[in-house]
């Protein structure tokens, strides 16, 4: 990982940490972090000073899966990023090491207290422990911050609790409230909290090859796993970062109605030409919303529409840039 960061996975409470041996005192964050939004950077980045003035190293602790899939899946949301997106991101933020922990039922049922002295201070080596204003861990969430800074005053680690990080108007970040606009499709409100585009990523797979007949060639990238969230279909500017380099292109998230199928794809047609990209990973990040995937009377109608797709597309990633 960039900047020094390694990453592991560790089950918890019944193995090791992961962390060398000569790591005896670490300056700990918590969370599932999802997104890893802008208000997410803050805290990591508080981490990192807090780590080098107390001369330890900094460590990010968080969960796979989200906690709510494991005590309450009725009400578990789609993510913002799933698989390895989490750890490309984490790969910016700085921090020394990042421990994925498996988040299951036993993990779920410690209490605040035995939290903290199992995981953190015993496998995690924790000495500080920096929190979000209004995190929870533990049983019910009863690890709060009032109940932590009393419960470091007995066990001696420092707390240091992050206020709320806010976008213009003093509405707080949060990964619930990006995630409804990535529903609503308001990309840029969502791009304003994540402080990046929002994203998808994929391995390019052959497709029908109908968009070369129509004179728009497009790369094909499966959906992504199910518990990943995806902007309303329709048409799309975006982004296309590739092993070649980064390209513009237009995307049709949706089915091809005008030839009678509804199943759905994902179909980048780039401006440029790139050569062969088959097999190769890909992340398409989402400028603009163009339209909704519609009928057209036929290829000539939907070819017109393209072209006028095209040139908006240009337009607004020439804004962009």
């Amino acid at each position: 990982m960039a900047h020094g960061a390694h990453a592991w996975c560790s089950s918890v409470p019944d193995s090791p940490s992961g962390l060398p041996p000569d790591v005896a005192r670490t300056a700990v964050t918590i969370g599932s972090f999802d997104g890893v939004h802008s208000g997410h950077q803050i805290v990591f980045a508080r981490l990192v000073q807090r780590a080098r003035s107390l001369g330890v190293p900094s460590l990010l602790v968080t969960f796979d899966p989200h906690p709510l899939e494991v005590v309450n899946p009725a009400a578990a949301p789609l993510l913002l990023t799933v698989g390895d997106e989490k750890l490309e991101v984490l790969a910016e933020s700085g921090v020394d090491y990042v421990a994925i922990v498996p988040f299951t039922r036993a993990l779920a049922n410690l209490e605040a207290p035995e939290f903290v002295d199992q995981v953190l201070i015993g496998r995690f080596r924790m000495h500080d422990l920096l929190m979000g204003h209004d995190h929870g861990f533990g049983r019910n969430r009863g690890g709060n911050a009032n109940t932590i800074r009393a419960l470091g005053r007995v066990r001696g680690f420092g707390v240091d609790v992050v206020p709320p990080v806010t976008v213009a108007g003093g509405q707080p970040i949060s990964s619930t409230a990006i995630r409804r606009a990535i529903a609503g499709g308001d990309l840029e409100r969502a791009r304003t909290a994540l402080g990046r585009a929002y994203s998808v990523g994929g391995r390019v797979t052959h497709g029908s090859k109908r968009g070369r007949l129509l004179g728009f060639p497009t790369i094909n990238i499966p959906l992504p796993p199910p518990r990943k969230l995806l902007p309303p279909q329709g048409v799309y500017a975006v982004r296309v970062q590739t092993p070649k380099g980064p390209f513009d292109g237009m995307l049709n998230l949706g089915s091809r109605p005008t030839f009678g199928e509804t199943n759905v794809l994902m179909e980048v047609n780039l401006f440029g030409s790139p050569g062969d990209l088959y097999d190769a990973r890909v992340r398409l990040d989402f400028v603009h919303r163009l339209r909704d995937t519609i009928r057209f009377a036929g290829p000539d109608e939907l070819v017109r529409q393209l072209r006028k797709d095209a040139t908006e597309a240009q337009i607004v990633l020439a804004a962009n840039t």
